[in-house]
C-alpha cells in the first residue's frame, strides 16, 4: 500500500491541558453506540512556502471501553524531511483527574512498518503506557513540520465507526503565495454541518456534536456519510521534486514523468524472462501467462522507499529479490507486459470495503493502491499484483465499483473498474445430510463460490490446517459441529472460482416430538438478529450483491417417513429475492433455497421493510419438517 503521511492517532491531538475532562461531562448522546469519543481536537496548519509546511495538533480522546484500545496508542508518523516537537501528553482517569504526563523522551522510535526498518523510510514516534482503567481519557500535543506540500489532509470528524465526536476545529493559514485550493462536500444525508469562515488568507472550520455510526446498524460506512474539507495547493513539492496539480493532466504527466519513467527499466533478464515464456495466442491469453508466472515467483511486502514512499522500486529489484508492494509488483508486471509488446498502465486507487472514488473536479494527491489496467478490443483487463493466490482478471470487493487513475504519459484518465452483478458473486452449496435417531446428523457437502464471495474464501488458502477447520467452525454456527474434515480445497485461477469439499458431523439438530423428530429446513445459514428501528436516522446500505442457491438433500433414518413439509415460500422485494421449494422422493427430502440480495443505499424510511424481507427469509430458513416413525 501506498503511504500516506498520517499524523497521530485518529486524526489526533489536544492542547487545553489546564483542564481535566470526566466521563461523567460527556452528553449522553455521543456515548451511545461510542467506543472512542473525540472531546476536544484542534489542528492547524500553516503553509509557508512550496517546501514548508507545520501541522500544531492536539486531541482530548475519551476511551469507553477495550474497543477503543486501537486508538489508545498516542503515535506520531514522520520521516524524512521532518521536525517533531512540543510533545506532550496527559493521562486522566474516569473522573478526571490527572494519572500520568509524558515528553517526547518517553516514546519509542520505530519503523513506521511491521515487517521492518529495512524496508522503510517512514518512522514512527510511539508511547507505550500501562494505564487501562477504562474508562480513561489522553491528551495528546505536538508539533510537526514537513517539506512535503502534496498531502494536506481533508478535514472531517472521523473515520472510523464507534467514534463520536464533540468539538473539532481546523485552520490553515497560506503564506506561500501559492494558491490554495479548497472544497466542502456536504453530507449527503444532513448528518452533519461545517461551519467554516475565512479572514484574508487564513480558512476556519469546525464541527460539534457529532453522534458515532454504529458498524450493526447497516450504515453506510462514515466516509460516505460525513461531511469533509479537502485541500490542494497548485504548486507543491515531494522530497525536494517540484509539481503542478492545477488539472489531473497535468498532475499525470509530472507523475509519470517524476515516479513512473524514472523507474521503467528493463533489463537484459527480464528481456530473457519474458522469452522464456514462448507467447502465444490472443493479448488475454499472453496476459495471463505473464501474470501467472509474475504471482508465481513474488510475493507482497509493504515498502516505503523512494520519493515519499510513493516511487515503485526498480522491476530488477523486484526480478532479483522475489518482493515488492503494490507499487513495485505492479511496475515489475507492467515492464514484463512491456517486453511482450503490452501496454498497461499503472492504477491508482482506493482500495476500501465501501467504494470511494477520486473527483474528477478537484484534482489531489490521493489514493492508498496500485493495480493495473490492461486495455484489449474486449475490455479491460484488470490485475491486483500483491498476491499470489487471486485468480486473473479478477479484482477484490475492496477494489470494484470505483474508479481508477491510470497514469499515462500525456496525463491521469480516470478509468472504471468493474461491478460485478448479483449473479456474478455466487455461493453453491450441495449438502447430502444423512438425519440420526440420536439427533445427530452426518452431512457431506460441496461448496463453490466466485466474484466476491470468493474472495471471502481465499483466506482458506492462506491459514494453517488446524487454523482452516476452526475458521470452517465458525462460519458453520448454525450446527453444533462435533467433527469437521476439510477434505479439499480448489482455487481455479483462470475462473475465479473456489471449491470447498467438507465432511461434517454435528449434535442435537433434531428434536424429539412424540414418536418423530422435527428439524429446521436450511441447515447452514446467515443467523444475523434483525431489529426494527422507530426513529432510524441515517439510510442504510447493502454494501455487496449476491446470489446464493442451496441443494440439500436430507436422507431420513430407516423406518422413518417424511410426514409433515412446509409450504414453498417466494418473496420478491426491491431488496432482492428468495425462494425455497420441498419435494419428497425415494425416502428423501430435497430442499432448493435461492436468494438474491440486491446491492444499493436506500432511505431511512425503508429500513424496517428490509427488516421484514429479511425476518421473512430467517422464518422460511427455520421453517420444521417432520419425519415420523412408521407403525
Amino acid at each position: 500500500m501506498m503511504k500516506i503521511l498520517i499524523i497521530g492517532a485518529l486524526s489526533t491531538a489536544s492542547i487545553y491541558f489546564a483542564q481535566n475532562y470526566p466521563v461523567s461531562a460527556i452528553p449522553e448522546n455521543l456515548k451511545k453506540n461510542a467506543s472512542v469519543v473525540i472531546r476536544k481536537e484542534t489542528t492547524a496548519i500553516a503553509i509557508n512556502k512550496i517546501d514548508d509546511i507545520v501541522y500544531k495538533k492536539s486531541s482530548v480522546i475519551t476511551l469507553l471501553n477495550k474497543d477503543a484500545v486501537g486508538y489508545s496508542i498516542p503515535r506520531i508518523a514522520y520521516g524524512k524531511g521532518n521536525s517533531v516537537s512540543g510533545v506532550k501528553v496527559v493521562i486522566y482517569d474516569e473522573k478526571g483527574a490527572k494519572v500520568k504526563s509524558y515528553s517526547k523522551s518517553d516514546f519509542t522510535d520505530i519503523a513506521a512498518n511491521p515487517q521492518g526498518t529495512f524496508y522503510s523510510d517512514n518512522r514512527m514516534l510511539v508511547l507505550p503506557y500501562d494505564y487501562s482503567n477504562f474508562p480513561y481519557t489522553v491528551e495528546f500535543s505536538y508539533e510537526i513540520g514537513d517539506e512535503n506540500t502534496v498531502f494536506i489532509p481533508d478535514y472531517t470528524p472521523f473515520y472510523e465507526n464507534n467514534v463520536s465526536l464533540q468539538e473539532s476545529t481546523f485552520s490553515i493559514i497560506n503564506k506561500s503565495g501559492i494558491n490554495l485550493r479548497t472544497k466542502i462536500y456536504e453530507s449527503p444525508f444532513g448528518y452533519a454541518t461545517v461551519n467554516t469562515k475565512t479572514e484574508n488568507d487564513s480558512r476556519f472550520y469546525s464541527f460539534q456534536n457529532i453522534a458515532a455510526i454504529d458498524t450493526k446498524d447497516l450504515a453506510p460506512s462514515p466516509q460516505k456519510i460525513l461531511p469533509k474539507v479537502s485541500f490542494s495547493l497548485d504548486h507543491f513539492n515531494l522530497v525536494g521534486k517540484k509539481g503542478s496539480i492545477t488539472s489531473w493532466q497535468d498532475f499525470g504527466k509530472w507523475y509519470y514523468d517524476n515516479l513512473l519513467n524514472p523507474v521503467s527499466v528493463s533489463t537484459p533478464q527480464i528481456k530473457a524472462e519474458i522469452a522464456s515464456l514462448n507467447l502465444s495466442g490472443t493479448t488475454e491469453e499472453k496476459v495471463k501467462k505473464i501474470y501467472q508466472y509474475m504471482q508465481s515467483k513474488t510475493r507482497y511486502i509493504f515498502v516505503a522507499l523512494g520519493i515519499g514512499g510513493w516511487q515503485p522500486m526498480l522491476p530488477d529489484e523486484v526480478q532479483k529479490k522475489g518482493y515488492g508492494d503494490c507499487k513495485g509488483l505492479s511496475n515489475y508486471m507492467r515492464t514484463l507486459l512491456t517486453e511482450a509488446g503490452i501496454q498497461s498502465y499503472y492504477a491508482i486507487i482506493n482500495s476500501n470495503s465501501s467504494p470511494v472514488s477520486f473527483d474528477k473536479d478537484f484534482p489531489k494527491m490521493a489514493g492508498n493502491h496500485v493495480i493495473l489496467v490492461i486495455p484489449t478490443e474486449k475490455g479491460n483487463i484488470w490485475l491486483e499484483n500483491t498476491s499470489q493466490e487471486i485468480a486473473f482478471n479478477h479484482l477484490s470487493f475492496s477494489t470494484t465499483d470505483r474508479n481508477v487513475l491510470a497514469v499515462k504519459s500525456d496525463g491521469i484518465e480516470i478509468m472504471q473498474t468493474p461491478s460485478y452483478s448479483a449473479e456474478q458473486n455466487t455461493g453453491i452449496q450441495h449438502i447430502d445430510i444423512q438425519l440420526n435417531t440420536d439427533k445427530t446428523v452426518s452431512g457431506k457437502a460441496k461448496l463453490s463460490y466466485k466474484g466476491s464471495q470468493y474472495d471471502f474464501n481465499l483466506i482458506y488458502l492462506m491459514l494453517p490446517e488446524k487454523d482452516k477447520i476452526d475458521f470452517m467452525k465458525k462460519r458453520l454456527s448454525t450446527l453444533n459441529i462435533e467433527n469437521l474434515d476439510i477434505k479439499s480445497i480448489t482455487n481455479n485461477k483462470d475462473q475465479g472460482i473456489i471449491d470447498l469439499d467438507i465432511d461434517f458431523k454435528a449434535s442435537n439438530y433434531s428434536k424429539m416430538l412424540g414418536e418423530g423428530y422435527i428439524f429446521r429446513a436450511v441447515p447452514i445459514y446467515n443467523d444475523v438478529f434483525y431489529q426494527e428501528e422507530e426513529n432510524r436516522k441515517l439510510p442504510f446500505e447493502s454494501k455487496l450483491s449476491y446470489q446464493d442457491e442451496y441443494h440439500i438433500a436430507y436422507q431420513v433414518p430407516a423406518n422413518y417417513f417424511i410426514e409433515e413439509i412446509p409450504k414453498d415460500v417466494s418473496l420478491n422485494s426491491e431488496f432482492g429475492t428468495y425462494s425455497i421449494s420441498f419435494v419428497k422422493e425415494d425416502g428423501k427430502l430435497l430442499v432448493k433455497r435461492t436468494i438474491k440480495i440486491n446491492k444499493g443505499l436506500y432511505s431511512k424510511e425503508k429500513y424496517n421493510e428490509y427488516i421484514v424481507f429479511r425476518k421473512k427469509i430467517l422464518n422460511s430458513d427455520n421453517s420444521k419438517i417432520l419425519i415420523t416413525k412408521k407403525s
